[in-house]
């Protein structure tokens, strides 16, 4: 498992994707990625959908600034998150990641 997260530019993150999870959660940094379990199944689109609407919450930001910009039948994707500087972005992303430490 990666310990850093790694930053394919500007406000894109990338993403490892467990879905039919028992609940979603921040499971913390996998393969450079963040690491999101995810209790929807992947079909019909409804894990994507999950996840935009968790990385919204999880972020402070309204979910139609999430946006899934690669990776849509994957485990591993590529979220671009609008409207928001990547200074701000790495701030949240990484208060996102210490809760989810705290909560362990």
């Amino acid at each position: 498992m990666g310990k850093t997260l790694s930053w394919p530019g500007g406000n894109t993150l990338a993403v490892w994707v467990k879905a039919r999870a028992g609940r979603d959660a921040l499971l913390g940094l996998r393969e450079g990625a963040l690491h999101i379990a995810l209790a929807a199944p992947p079909v019909e689109d409804r894990a994507n959908e999950a996840l935009v609407r968790f990385l919204a919450q999880a972020l402070g930001v309204r979910s139609r600034q999430v946006e899934l910009v690669g990776g849509r039948h994957s485990r591993h994707k590529l979220v671009r998150i609008a409207e928001i500087a990547p200074e701000e972005l790495r701030r949240r992303v990484e208060e996102a990641l210490q809760r989810c430490t705290a909560d362990v």
